[in-house]
Protein backbone atom coordinates (compact mmCIF):
# COMPACT_ATOMS: atom_id res chain seq x y z
CA UNK A 1 0.00 0.00 0.00
CA UNK A 2 1.51 3.50 -0.80
CA UNK A 3 0.23 6.72 0.60
CA UNK A 4 -0.97 9.07 -2.48
CA UNK A 5 -1.97 12.80 -2.10
CA UNK A 6 -4.94 14.49 -3.73
CA UNK A 7 -5.20 17.94 -5.23
CA UNK A 8 -8.53 18.73 -6.95
CA UNK A 9 -9.88 22.22 -9.20
CA UNK A 10 -13.57 23.18 -8.28
CA UNK A 11 -14.05 25.77 -10.95
CA UNK A 12 -12.21 26.27 -14.12
CA UNK A 13 -9.24 29.14 -13.45
CA UNK A 14 -9.42 28.08 -9.72
CA UNK A 15 -5.74 26.72 -8.56
CA UNK A 16 -5.58 22.80 -7.34
CA UNK A 17 -5.94 22.84 -3.93
CA UNK A 18 -5.14 20.05 -1.72
CA UNK A 19 -8.12 17.87 -0.61
CA UNK A 20 -6.79 15.14 0.86
CA UNK A 21 -4.53 11.34 1.29
CA UNK A 22 -5.78 7.81 0.22
CA UNK A 23 -4.03 4.52 1.01
CA UNK A 24 -3.69 2.74 -2.43
CA UNK A 25 -2.39 -0.86 -3.66
CA UNK A 26 -1.81 0.70 -7.07
CA UNK A 27 -1.66 4.32 -9.02
CA UNK A 28 -4.92 2.93 -11.26
CA UNK A 29 -6.90 2.33 -8.08
CA UNK A 30 -5.92 5.38 -6.30
CA UNK A 31 -7.20 7.22 -9.21
CA UNK A 32 -10.42 5.26 -8.97
CA UNK A 33 -10.58 5.93 -5.12
CA UNK A 34 -9.84 9.68 -5.19
CA UNK A 35 -12.86 10.23 -7.89
CA UNK A 36 -15.06 8.30 -5.27
CA UNK A 37 -14.03 10.44 -2.15
CA UNK A 38 -13.04 13.42 -3.82
CA UNK A 39 -15.93 13.98 -6.98
CA UNK A 40 -18.39 11.66 -5.70
CA UNK A 41 -21.30 14.68 -6.40
CA UNK A 42 -18.81 16.07 -9.23
CA UNK A 43 -17.12 18.76 -7.08
CA UNK A 44 -14.18 18.78 -8.96
CA UNK A 45 -13.20 19.70 -12.22
CA UNK A 46 -9.88 18.42 -12.15
CA UNK A 47 -7.97 15.83 -9.93
CA UNK A 48 -4.18 15.35 -9.23
CA UNK A 49 -3.38 12.08 -7.80
CA UNK A 50 0.34 12.11 -6.77
CA UNK A 51 2.39 9.48 -4.94
CA UNK A 52 3.54 10.87 -1.35
CA UNK A 53 7.29 10.04 -2.41
CA UNK A 54 6.83 11.67 -5.35
CA UNK A 55 6.45 14.86 -3.39
CA UNK A 56 9.93 17.06 -2.45
CA UNK A 57 10.03 18.99 0.23
CA UNK A 58 12.21 21.91 0.19
CA UNK A 59 12.68 23.88 3.96
CA UNK A 60 16.41 25.10 3.70
CA UNK A 61 15.77 28.59 4.62
CA UNK A 62 19.57 29.58 2.58
CA UNK A 63 18.32 28.37 -0.16
CA UNK A 64 14.69 29.53 -0.35
CA UNK A 65 16.37 33.08 -0.15
CA UNK A 66 16.31 35.47 -3.47
CA UNK A 67 19.96 35.16 -5.19
CA UNK A 68 20.40 38.92 -5.29
CA UNK A 69 18.99 41.32 -2.94
CA UNK A 70 16.00 42.87 -4.22
CA UNK A 71 14.61 44.97 -1.14
CA UNK A 72 14.54 48.24 -3.51
CA UNK A 73 11.12 46.29 -5.12
CA UNK A 74 9.68 46.11 -1.23
CA UNK A 75 7.80 49.25 -0.50
CA UNK A 76 7.99 49.28 2.77
CA UNK A 77 11.73 50.46 1.62
CA UNK A 78 9.64 53.92 0.68
CA UNK A 79 8.47 54.92 4.03
CA UNK A 80 7.81 58.35 2.89
CA UNK A 81 6.48 59.11 6.03
CA UNK A 82 9.17 58.88 7.79
CA UNK A 83 11.50 60.83 5.03
CA UNK A 84 9.13 63.70 5.26
CA UNK A 85 9.42 63.77 9.01
CA UNK A 86 13.05 63.75 8.74
CA UNK A 87 13.35 66.78 6.15
CA UNK A 88 10.85 68.84 8.49
CA UNK A 89 13.08 68.21 11.55
CA UNK A 90 16.38 68.88 9.88
CA UNK A 91 14.72 72.25 8.12
CA UNK A 92 13.68 73.26 11.34
CA UNK A 93 16.89 72.80 12.54
CA UNK A 94 18.20 74.60 9.71
CA UNK A 95 16.25 77.49 10.28
CA UNK A 96 17.08 77.37 13.90
CA UNK A 97 20.96 77.60 13.18
CA UNK A 98 20.17 80.30 11.00
CA UNK A 99 18.05 82.61 12.94
CA UNK A 100 20.84 82.54 15.25
CA UNK A 101 20.85 84.57 18.77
Amino acid sequence: MQVYEVFRQEREGEPMAHSGSLLAPSADLARQYARDFFSRRNEALRLWVVPRSAIAEVDDSDWLKPPFDHSYRVPAGYNIVEKIRTAKARAAQAGESEAGP
